[in-house]
Order: structure tokens, then sequence, then C-alpha cells
């Protein structure tokens, strides 16, 4: 399952749980560049519930949609991981010091309140 919602101009939300095919990341990745038209300095809410990696399609999906996929995130200046995966949040705010001008942090479950603060934080 993977759900993108535009909740604000400047903010989405993403539900994301198992495992996505080559079909399903097609659709995903086609959600997330409908749903970020128009967004600059953007805030995104990525709530991971059952993680799963992609299928071998989905992967192959996704890296050959990679340079778009890299234009996506320069939509972005913040973007709350929330997780109940410790690794998950940690490799999130790794990915985030690699990606100049994106601030990626995480958080629990239970820190979803938290987490949309942090994203409106000046």
């Amino acid at each position: 399952m993977f759900k993108v919602t535009r909740v604000s101009p400047i903010r989405i939300d993403i539900e994301s749980s198992g495992k996505l095919d080559g079909e399903e990341m097609n659709e995903a990745l086609d959600s997330l560049i409908r749903e970020t038209e128009g967004l600059e300095h953007g805030q995104m809410l990525f709530q991971v519930g059952e993680f799963a990696l992609p299928s071998f399609a989905g992967m192959k999906v996704e890296f050959s949609r990679l340079p778009s996929m890299l234009g996506f995130l320069r939509k972005f200046r913040r973007c709350a991981v929330v997780a109940d995966q410790g690794w998950l949040k940690t490799i999130s705010e790794l990915e985030g010091a690699l990606i100049p001008g994106l601030d990626i942090k995480g958080f629990g479950l239970d820190q979803v309140a938290t987490a949309k603060a942090w994203l409106e934080e000046p």
C-alpha cells in the first residue's frame, strides 16, 4: 500500500506499508509527481507501517526513474519519517545528510504530532 495525500499547498503525507511490485511502484511514483506539482520548499510526512523492500520489478522501476525522483526531492526542505523500526529512522536521517537542502528526521509511531510540529518549524 502506498498512499499520497496533499494536505496543504506545501505538505504531502505518504503512508506506505508492505511490498510494492513493478505496477504498484509505477503508480506510487506517478502519484508522488502528480501530488507535488507546483510544490516548492515543501514538507513531507512519511509514515511507514510494515516495511518491506520492493519486489525486483519494483526496484527496477524505481531505479529507471531515479533521475526524475532526484528532481522530485528538490521540492522539499523537510521530511519527517515516522516508523517503529529504529534502523529505518537512522537510515532516513543518513540519507538526508547526503541530499543538499533536505533535512530528514526520524520519529517513532507515537510521535506523529511531534513530527508534524517539527515540519512546520522555521
